[in-house]
């Protein structure tokens, strides 16, 4: 299993504690320190929505200037993640072909279950 996101992330915290508790085998890739290739980042979007994958609630999202904003599609909104990793909802979860986005208990109890 792989853990996507940024490692001073509290949701990334959490979801790392949650596997580490229930003993699942993970490797965990940090955007800022082991990079993004535009291949994962355009995976990612096909699996689960580049508007799904896109924060538009943190604060990196508001301090875009109004231009960055405007007129997305899917080639401006990957091309802004690239460049600004924090844009990326997180974390992302992948085992195999499954993909999870975002983290609550539940939904990793389920992933775990399922894949």
């Amino acid at each position: 299993m792989m853990l996507y996101g940024i490692k001073n992330c509290d949701t990334i915290k959490k979801a790392r504690r949650y596997l580490e508790h229930a003993g699942v085998d993970y490797q965990f890739h940090d955007y800022r320190q082991d990079g993004l290739d535009p291949t994962l980042l355009a995976e990612f979007a096909a699996k689960l929505g580049w508007q799904q994958l896109l924060n538009t609630r943190g604060t990196t999202w508001r301090a875009l200037s109004k231009a960055d904003k405007t007129d997305l599609n899917e080639q401006k909104a990957l091309s802004l993640m690239l460049a600004q990793p924090a844009l990326i909802k997180r974390p992302v979860l992948v085992n195999a072909e499954h993909y999870l986005l975002g983290f609550t208990e539940q939904s990793y109890q389920t992933f775990i279950k399922q894949s």
